[in-house]
């Protein structure tokens, strides 16, 4: 059954329900979080995904929406210093957190360290796990400044790339880690 037939059965068999539905459909509600830095203040239907906020409210399309399940990892953005799968989070659950994406990681001019590191190790083919690989890897050294290799590998299990087979990922991610100063 189309969905323009389900309506129009529901409008006449039940008017009440259809009316409701109707009225879920269109109400926005508002949300103000901090965004790459900035808070913002942004009315959304409340069914929305943060993902589809995120690119078609706000315009930043760095996160990209590969499985809409979870599972591809492509969608990864950091939300209270975690990474998370923005398909998998309603946009009303940001209200009051921070959000980083990838648009928050540095500029064309000024590269953020692991950005650089990706294009000095040949880790970006397509790009489209790109960005979502960045961030998790962003919150692994944010958290552990030298991680292992072991290490890397478990903070990016949750991407596929088919592009590149891993390893220059690793080794870009690894290089950022060995490149920082150690600060205590």
């Amino acid at each position: 059954m189309r969905l323009k037939d389900f309506t129009s059965n529901l409008k006449r068999s039940d008017p009440q329900t259809f009316r409701r539905l109707s009225l879920i459909q269109t109400m926005e509600i508002t949300i103000k979080f901090t965004i790459n830095g900035k808070i913002v203040k942004v009315e959304v239907p409340p069914h929305w995904t943060l993902l589809r906020l995120l690119r078609e409210k706000l315009g930043l399309t760095g996160t990209k929406e590969g499985c809409g399940i979870g599972e591809c990892g492509a969608c990864t953005v950091v939300m209270d210093g975690r990474p998370i799968n923005a398909c998998l989070i309603l946009a009303p659950k940001a209200e009051g957190r921070s959000v980083e994406t990838v648009e928050g990681l540095g500029d064309q001019v000024f590269l953020h360290p692991l950005q650089q590191s990706f294009i000095d190790h040949g880790a970006v083919q397509c790009g489209f796990c790109t960005p979502g690989i960045l961030m998790s890897a962003k919150t692994l050294l944010d958290g552990n400044p030298h991680p292992t290799k072991e290490e890397v590998k478990g903070a990016i299990s949750g991407h596929l790339c088919r592009c590149t087979g891993y390893q220059q990922i690793v080794e870009a991610i690894e290089d950022t880690g060995k490149k920082r100063k150690v600060i205590r």
